[in-house]
C-alpha cells in the first residue's frame, strides 16, 4: 500500500467539514526528528451530518518503550517512537535518576519485536540510585507513582527556586497560537501532545510531540539540554492540562513559568507556589488566560489578579 496524500479528518470537502488548516509553523522552530515518522497511513470512514465518506488518514503511532539503566530494566513507557534520545536524557533528569547530564555517557536504541529498548548507558552513582529504587521497591505491589516508594518521594523538587521570569499577557498568547501551528503530528492525526520552549516574547524555538503529554515534557527537556538552552531566557508551554507532574519536571530544570492550554489540579498549583514557578492555565485565543501563582509575574497587576470571565 503505497502512503496516501496526508490528509486527515479535518481536511475532508467543506460540505462535510468546515475546519480551517493551521498556519504552518515558523521555520526557525525545531521539531526533532521527522513527525511523519510518529504515523501510520490507514483508510478511516467518517461519518458527518448523516454522510459517509471514506478517506485516507494518518494514525498517530503508540510503542512500548523500555527503559534500561546499564542493563537494568526501569520502565516500559508507551510512547511515540521518535526523538528518543531526548527523551532517555530528559526522563532521567526529571525523574531524578541522573543528578546531571554528565552521568548519562550515551543512548542506543535497539527495535524488538515488542517494541524499541532504550539502553543507556550511566555513570555508577546513578546506577546505584537506580538500585536503591527498585530494592525500595521490592515485595510491593499495585503502581500509582511509578518507581517511587514513599509519600516523601512524590514531591522531588530542585533543590533552588525555579528562575524568577517576568512575562506580559502577549507572549502567552502569541505562544499559545505558536503552539498549535508547530504541532505537525497533531495536524497529521489529532492524537498527540505537544511540549514547547518559547523565548520571553512567546516565540516558540523547540518542540517535541508524543501521544502521552508526560513524555512530550521530557522529550523537550531532554533537547533542551542538548541544545544548551539558557532557562532563564524563555518559558514552558503545554498543550494539557498542568497536573502535578508537569508542574515537577518543570521544575527539575529551574524554569520559571509554565504556560498551560488546560487548568491546573490543586497539587499542581500549590507545587508551583512552593517552587516558584509561575503557573498559568486556560490560556485561549488571544483573549483568555487565569494566573494561578505569581500573577505579578504574568503581567497582571493586583487588580487584574483575580479569575474573572
Amino acid at each position: 500500500m503505497t502512503d496516501p496524500t496526508p490528509l486527515s479528518v479535518a481536511d475532508i470537502p467543506a460540505d462535510i467539514s468546515s475546519e480551517p488548516d493551521a498556519d504552518p509553523p515558523a521555520e526557525s522552530v525545531s521539531l526533532g526528528e521527522r513527525p511523519d515518522r510518529g504515523a501510520d497511513p490507514a483508510r478511516v470512514h467518517v461519518w458527518r451530518e448523516g454522510r459517509q465518506v471514506e478517506v485516507s488518514d494518518w494514525i498517530a503511532r503508540e510503542t512500548p518503550i523500555a527503559l534500561i539503566f546499564n542493563g537494568i530494566s526501569h520502565a516500559v513507557m508507551m510512547a511515540s517512537p521518535g526523538d528518543l534520545y531526548d527523551f532517555a536524557l530528559g526522563f532521567g533528569i526529571t525523574e531524578g535518576l541522573l543528578a546531571s547530564p554528565a552521568e548519562l555517557y550515551g543512548v542506543d536504541v535497539v527495535e524488538v519485536q515488542q517494541g524499541v529498548e532504550v539502553h543507556l548507558e550511566v555513570s555508577s552513582a546513578c546506577a546505584w540510585r537506580l538500585r536503591e529504587r527498585r530494592r525500595n521497591l521490592a515485595g510491593r505491589t499495585g503502581c500509582g507513582l511509578c518507581g517511587t516508594d514513599s509519600l516523601s518521594q512524590v514531591r522531588r523538587v530542585p533543590d533552588t527556586m525555579a528562575h524568577p521570569v517576568c512575562l506580559v499577557p502577549k507572549a502567552l498568547f502569541r505562544a499559545e497560537t505558536g503552539l498549535k501551528n508547530a504541532q505537525v503530528l497533531q495536524k497529521l492525526t489529532g492524537a498527540p501532545h505537544a511540549a514547547a520552549w518559547c523565548n520571553l516574547d512567546g516565540e516558540v524555538q523547540l518542540l517535541r510531540e508524543d501521544v502521552g503529554r508526560h513524555n512530550a515534557l521530557d522529550k523537550l527537556i531532554g533537547a533542551m539540554i542538548r541544545a544548551d538552552v539558557p532557562v532563564a531566557e524563555g518559558f514552558v508551554a503545554i498543550t494539557s492540562r498542568a497536573s502535578f507532574e508537569m508542574v515537577q519536571k518543570t521544575a527539575m530544570i529551574r524554569a520559571g513559568a509554565l504556560m498551560a492550554v488546560s487548568a491546573p489540579t490543586t497539587m499542581a498549583v500549590q507545587l508551583a507556589e512552593a517552587c516558584g514557578v509561575a503557573l498559568a492555565g486556560l490560556v485561549r485565543d488571544g483573549r483568555r488566560m487565569v494566573a494561578y501563582t505569581f500573577p505579578e509575574r504574568l503581567g497582571l497587576p493586583p487588580v487584574m489578579a483575580g479569575r474573572t470571565d
